[in-house]
């Protein structure tokens, strides 16, 4: 009973997660930053593809990342979720291949668990099973790095009125642009630790040597947010064209906030549709039971005492 009751659980979730993968890919993108980023990041991978190949040694987990190279995808794989790991925030070295090896050995695990709770069904069950635990395997690990990565966008979003603004304010002391934002990620390394750790990659970059246009298109390609795009393309314009920033980026704060206000009103709007679907599904089954069920059986005890009686 208890086997039966677990895989019917297991295929309403993979069900459910295919209708909501299905749902994902088909509706309409209103993001073009998105695309356009994904795009130049391709060309970008497919550049660099030509130039070197991954090689095996240097530890454990290169060598692994290696041996997940030399299937087919593998490689693209391994960059994608590079990628994805670098717009979550996550950008340790080790990290893609921790990443990696905890999806295969969450895929073996579930595998292995649903052909031990399935080891005495027949064998069309038990490849249905396999199926349903396979797509989970898959779907899962992505699904929970999505959702990490849009978590740091929103951090990242949140951060930008107050940190631009503050940005705007240390330029008008008359520091450069290196050292204003140097000033403002030790200033906002304890409030808004995600952006003030970009700025302090965007500066050392500087100082290694790369370009400032260069340094703030590689924030843009990390991040993916248009709101950070149209302000490393302020600054940019601005250092070309010598006009002042600091007035500026006082008024492209104040837009900040307004979009901030913005998102905040339609998230409000939106609550009462997602409350819809727990109340109909856990609050109103309960509250039918306690205003139901005590009448319910008043009338039973009526009914029985009125049968007993009239015998």
């Amino acid at each position: 009973m208890l086997t039966s009751a677990f895989f019917f659980i297991l295929c309403f979730a993979t069900l459910a997660a295919l209708a909501w993968a299905s749902m994902l890919l088909f509706q309409e993108q209103d993001d073009p930053l998105s695309d356009r980023l994904d795009e130049l990041q391709a060309h970008a991978m497919a550049g660099a593809t030509h130039v070197s190949r991954r090689k095996g040694g240097g530890g454990f987990l290169n060598s692994f990342l290696y041996f997940v190279s030399l299937f087919p995808g593998g490689e693209d794989f391994i960059r994608e979720t590079d990628r994805e790991l670098a717009q979550a925030g996550i950008r340790k070295k080790q990290a893609t291949a921790m990443y990696i090896m905890g999806n295969i050995l969450f895929m073996i695990l579930i595998l292995g668990g649903m052909l031990y709770f399935n080891r005495d069904n027949p064998v069309s069950a038990k490849f249905g099973a396999l199926v349903a635990a396979g797509l989970l395997g898959y779907l899962i690990p992505k699904q929970v790095l999505h959702r990490l990565v849009a978590r740091y966008r929103k951090r990242l979003q949140d951060a930008l009125p107050d940190t631009v603004d503050l940005l705007g304010i240390v330029l008008g002391t008359g520091l450069a642009i290196d050292q204003a934002m140097m000033r403002v990620s030790d200033e906002m390394q304890f409030i808004y630790p995600e952006l003030a750790a970009e700025f302090a990659t965007v500066v050392m970059q500087v100082k290694a040597g790369q370009e400032r246009g260069k340094a703030f298109n590689a924030l843009v390609r990390r991040t993916g947010i248009e709101d950070i795009k149209s302000l490393a393309a302020m600054i940019i314009q601005s250092e070309r064209f010598g006009t002042s920033l600091s007035q500026a980026l006082k008024v492209y704060a104040d837009a900040l906030r307004m979009r901030r206000r913005l998102r905040a009103e339609a998230a409000v709007g939106k609550a009462g549709i997602k409350m819809l679907f727990p109340i109909v599904l856990f609050i109103l089954p309960a509250l039918f039971v306690v205003a139901l069920v005590p009448g319910l059986l008043s009338v039973l005890r009526d009914l029985k005492g009125g049968i007993g009686a009239g015998r």
